[in-house]
Formats: structure tokens, sequence, C-alpha cells
């Protein structure tokens, strides 16, 4: 069987779902960066408390110490673009923690 034919099945399964649109990836990239920013805006004790990976943990302080605009721009993009790269589980236990920091426990 020829890949082509292979591929015009897999359209055609049900069971298949297709990709998320682009506006979609584009909505959930935008909640993941809006996220980051919340854990850029917690004080180096709260900040303790969120469970983030390395890289991202020292992303997140860099952030911190930026007071340029534009600097501090091209940071939140890269904290949201390893944001991007955590896996459900990983920005769920993050929510939490920041639903439990924040003023009210709202996101």
């Amino acid at each position: 069987m020829r890949d082509e034919d292979r591929d015009d099945e897999d359209r055609h399964d049900p069971a298949t779902l297709p990709p998320p649109s682009k506006s979609q990836r584009k909505r959930e990239a935008t909640a993941l960066r809006e996220l980051g920013e919340r854990v850029v805006s917690l004080t180096p004790a709260q900040l303790r408390r969120v469970p983030l990976p390395d890289e991202l943990f020292a992303a997140v302080r860099v952030a911190q110490g930026i007071a340029q605009r534009g600097g501090r721009k091209r940071q939140l993009q890269y904290i949201g673009k390893l944001m991007r790269q955590l896996d459900e589980a990983e920005t769920e236990a993050i929510r939490a923690a920041l639903t439990t920091l924040l003023p009210g426990g709202r996101l």
C-alpha cells in the first residue's frame, strides 16, 4: 500500500482528531505567556513555592531583574516558549500553585 493511500484513509477515520487551528494554537500560546507573566510577578519567596523546571526558574529570575521594557518583553516571550514545552501536568501544577499564592486565589 502506498503512503498516499494510507493518508487518505487517516483523513476519513473518525478516530483521528484534526490538528488544532492556528487561532487555537495562538490562544493557547498567549494563555501560557500570560501564565508566565504571573509567575514573573511573584516575590522570590512565593516563586520558590511554585514547581518550575530549572531552566524556567532561571529565566523567570532573569526576567525579574530586567527593568528595560524591550528586554523584559523579549524575556517574557522566551518564558512563554519554555512554558509551551511543558506538558499539561506541569502547567496545571503551576496554575494550582498560583491559585494558592495570588491574592483571592484568582488566576
